[in-house]
């Protein structure tokens, strides 16, 4: 039984909680936790539980799609490709299915195993509390072909194939790219090779950190995942304690470092910036975040680099040298630096690509090298590089598991689908992350602003909403345990608001001036940011292609 919660969607009512507890758990005020794979046993249980979900936020094992009505689909394609099989690339699938589409169906991926969810591998898998190989996805019989474990090494748009690094090609009549993004790994290829230095972002990832975790920890990982900490936890005071260095404190070094502490490990967290989640919500909110990692016990570090990591004689980590001219010695060193879009493969295919991605259009397609829109080769996911109506028609790039589904959704439509069939990509961006017992929620782009104000809540209470504006028009918006609240700041920022809000709701602050964000300069967010404004300049009539070579 495979189980999957869109935790866009989830505002912590609990019902799933209440009805199948074996499965389903509340971590502090409003943050849902939850098992992936459910013994047998709970199907009923779940089934009840999903069935019970006001916001209908739970997906169990899909139907097959031969369950599914069949539809008609003009000047249908035969072969159809997707490379990438991670969310992105199997909902795509499933979507083409349903859709209609009987053709030859094949899916490539470097990675061997099966599609699974990345999200709990930072929380539940890493933890303990579900192994990293219970993460799959749910998924039905596509009648697809699988090309697990191989790589796309380069694409001939001419002949319409796709190259391997097996030394076979696939041919296509449609190509749907998601082929995400990797970990960014440490910069020195020696220290990265130390026994010690991890990166988190595959299944394998996963399972070698919480090993080492897990040996390090003060007590078995059994023993704390029934009680993880939302409360402040004390700095330990007896005996030389093994330390974990978090190298980064975006969502993804947060959340490390919030599992870790929930693990009872001592952590220090150093981050460039002047303080955690920066890139993604500007650093007046990011100093909210710096509070509370302070509270629970972590030694964070802003406005710091790690200049160097240092091994012992047998290669094992010893101890990190930041620019501060201080030395820590540390067991485990975990760079979380942000992604790199895996693109390579696509450098001398004629694809407009860069840092941020494959460029496409809002349907989906790619652009080639000249900026002409490509009706054969569609994008999605991560490696996605889309213009966004709601936001001037700048280019975004998101790495958010709401906008692979809706984007993977719309692609797979549009392969199949005539023109005036076609729909556009109106995705409004929208991400979580659960750290230190807080559910920290947003919608639009935060960093898409000049101005930040608390409108609902208490920040010292850490129960809050905060709407962000640029030029006078309401941009974004995140909560932190205060979920509920963002559907209604999601109205607000599709309707171009005005900035500051004038409304009146529950729990409003005495005072609502709006401040500087505080956004890191755009150069600076290319590190850790999960939404990148990568623009254009509407008077600009050039181009420029620059060859890999």
């Amino acid at each position: 039984m495979r189980v999957v919660v869109d935790l866009t969607k989830c505002q912590g009512y609990a019902q799933c909680a209440f009805l199948a507890p074996s499965s389903f758990r509340m971590q502090g005020d409003e943050a849902l936790m939850y098992d992936p794979a459910p013994a047998e046993d709970q199907r009923e249980r779940v089934q009840r539980a999903a069935a019970a979900c006001p916001v209908q936020a739970i997906q169990i094992d899909r139907l097959s799609v031969q369950d599914m009505p069949p539809v008609h689909v003009v000047d249908r394609p035969s072969r159809i490709v997707v490379v990438g099989a991670s969310l992105a690339g199997l909902r795509a699938a499933e979507a083409l299915r349903e859709e209609g589409f009987t053709g030859s169906l094949t899916l490539i991926d470097g990675e061997s195993c099966e599609p699974y969810d990345r999200p709990p591998l930072s929380k539940q898998a890493l933890s303990g509390q579900v192994a990293p190989d219970a993460t799959a996805l749910p998924r039905p019989d596509l009648d697809a072909s699988w090309r697990l474990g191989v790589n796309a090494i380069g694409l001939d748009l001419a002949a319409r194939r796709v190259q391997l690094d097996d030394g076979s090609s696939v041919p296509f009549d449609r190509l749907l790219i998601t082929t995400g993004v990797r970990a960014r790994s440490w910069h020195d290829p020696v220290e990265a090779a130390l026994d010690g230095m991890f990166v988190l972002r595959t299944r394998d990832d996963a399972v070698r950190l919480h090993e080492r975790l897990a040996f390090l920890a003060p007590y078995g990982a059994a023993a704390h995942l029934s009680e993880a900490v939302p409360g402040p936890l004390e700095p330990r005071d007896a005996g030389p304690t093994p330390r974990v260095l978090v190298i980064g404190a975006g969502f993804t070094g947060s959340e490390i470092a919030s599992t870790c502490r929930s693990m009872g490990l001592d952590v220090i967290v150093a981050e460039a910036a002047a303080t955690p989640l920066a890139g993604a919500l500007g650093g007046v909110i990011g100093a909210v975040a710096a509070e509370v990692q302070r509270e629970h016990g972590v030694d964070l570090r802003c406005g710091i680099t790690v200049e160097s990591i240092e091994g012992d004689a047998d290669g094992r980590v010893r101890r990190a040298r930041f620019s501060d001219g201080t030395v820590a010695d540390v067991a485990v060193v975990v760079a979380a630096l942000g992604g790199v879009r895996n693109i390579e493969w696509l450098r001398d295919s004629g694809l407009a690509v860069g840092e941020w991605g494959v460029a496409c259009d809002a349907g989906c397609r790619a652009f080639d090298a000249n900026g002409l829109v490509l009706d054969d080769i569609f994008v999605a996911g991560d490696v996605a590089r889309a213009p966004n109506a709601m936001f001037g028609y700048q280019f975004l790039a998101l790495e958010h598991w709401a906008n692979a589904v809706s984007q993977a959704e719309v692609a797979a439509h549009n392969m199949v689908s005539d023109e005036s069939d076609r729909w556009p990509h109106l995705h409004m961006p929208s991400f979580w992350s659960l750290q230190f017992g807080i559910n920290i929620k947003a919608v639009g782009v935060p960093t898409f602003s000049d101005e930040v104000v608390v409108t609902q809540g208490s920040v010292a209470d850490r129960r809050f909403a905060a709407a962000y504006g640029y030029k006078g028009r309401l941009t974004g918006a995140v909560t932190f345990n205060h979920g509920k609240w963002l559907p209604f700041y999601a109205r607000l920022i599709e309707q171009a608001a005005p900035f500051p809000p004038h409304f009146t709701t529950v729990d409003q602050p005495d005072s609502m001036v709006p401040v500087p964000a505080d956004v890191p300069d755009p150069k600076f967010l290319a590190r850790d940011a999960t939404v990148v404004v990568t623009g254009h300049d509407p008077s600009s009539r050039s181009a420029s292609l620059r060859s890999s070579r």
